[in-house]
């Protein structure tokens, strides 16, 4: 074997490489904010102005990122979610202006109501027979209008990252009959009830105000069920599935990939800030361990990789060329 890892043998036998277009970016749209705000758990991320959001991603479009994953932050929440479809909306307009700046930027828009409602819960909310829970019927009905209101304003995937039961053939649906049947659904298929999105609800404002989300997401213990949720979206119509979050789960990445259609591994933002912080404190080199996580991920099947280290792997990707 080691004959086989010689210096200059190295190269010409590495199984995987990390390209540029490989990674996917993911961007706050913050329609409370005058300027770039800093995400305090989240170091070297911000919630973006509209204003300046096209600027943020020619920025990534110079540097070889071809895609961006949006989410936004409404300056008004209520139980209905009604920004989350408003026609004039934070994501509405910001996908109107990046499209119009950089229109071979592929943009992709998060479909979910976490940001928008006054309770922080993915959906409409009512009584269950064990409480106030998400109902399943009425938020894909929510779901149907947001990824419309979307595709209208030109975004090229939508994302339904809620875990309903019906989201993506619902949401196929519904963009068809409005005229979409262009636009492609990245379904969040197999997401994880995971301790690893604190950061992202700070970011996000997305936080729940009672209950929790095991309801709609995985226990972190079910493979067999993770699998049979990505199983079932690619039988309702989703063009890509997704694993999040990625490092903790690579075992079921490599099972969802066995599907046969592209598999998205999103690198949440507790696993970001991890690194983060530990290479602020002078533990770990911060360029190798981010290289090493992201080849780790296309190495166990990720076809994409959504990660907040997009722009600064772009630019370690070039120095390695």
């Amino acid at each position: 074997m080691r004959r086989l890892r010689g210096r200059l043998i190295q190269p010409l036998l590495r199984e995987h490489d990390l390209r540029k277009t490989d990674l996917v970016a993911p961007l706050f749209v913050d329609e409370t904010a005058t300027s770039r705000t800093p995400i305090p758990s989240m170091p070297g991320q911000f919630r973006h102005t509209p204003s300046e959001i096209p600027d943020v991603c020619k920025g990534l479009h110079d540097a070889g990122i071809r895609a961006v994953l949006l989410f936004g932050v409404p300056k008004e929440k209520n139980a209905r979610a009604s920004a989350a479809d408003d026609p004039n909306g934070v994501i509405q307009r910001a996908v109107s202006a990046i499209k119009g700046r950089i229109p071979d930027l592929l943009v992709i828009t998060d479909v979910c109501a976490c940001e928008y409602t006054d309770h922080g819960h993915c959906g409409i909310v009512g009584e269950t027979r064990s409480g106030p829970d998400l109902l399943n019927d009425p938020s894909l009905e929510l779901m149907n209008r947001i990824a419309v209101s979307h595709a209208r304003n030109g975004a090229d995937i939508v994302a339904p990252s809620c875990m309903l039961d019906g989201a993506v053939g619902s949401i196929r649906r519904a963009l068809d009959k409005a005229g979409f049947q262009d636009v492609g659904i990245m379904s969040y298929s197999t997401k994880f009830a995971s301790s690893l999105y604190g950061p992202f609800r700070e970011a996000a404002d997305s936080g729940f105000s009672f209950g929790d989300r095991t309801t709609y997401q995985i226990n972190p213990g079910n493979g067999r069920e993770a699998i049979l949720e990505s199983a079932l979206d690619f039988e309702e119509g989703a063009d890509i599935l997704m694993v999040k979050p990625a490092g903790f789960y690579a075992d079921v990445l490599s099972q969802v990939a066995e599907i046969g259609i592209p598999v998205a591994a999103y690198q949440v933002s507790g696993e970001y800030s991890m690194i983060r912080a530990a290479a602020e404190k002078g533990w770990i080199k911060e360029k190798d361990v981010v290289m090493e996580s992201l080849l780790c991920l296309k190495r166990a099947g990720a076809d994409l990789i959504i990660t907040y280290f997009a722009k600064q792997a772009a630019g370690w990707i070039d120095e390695e060329q």
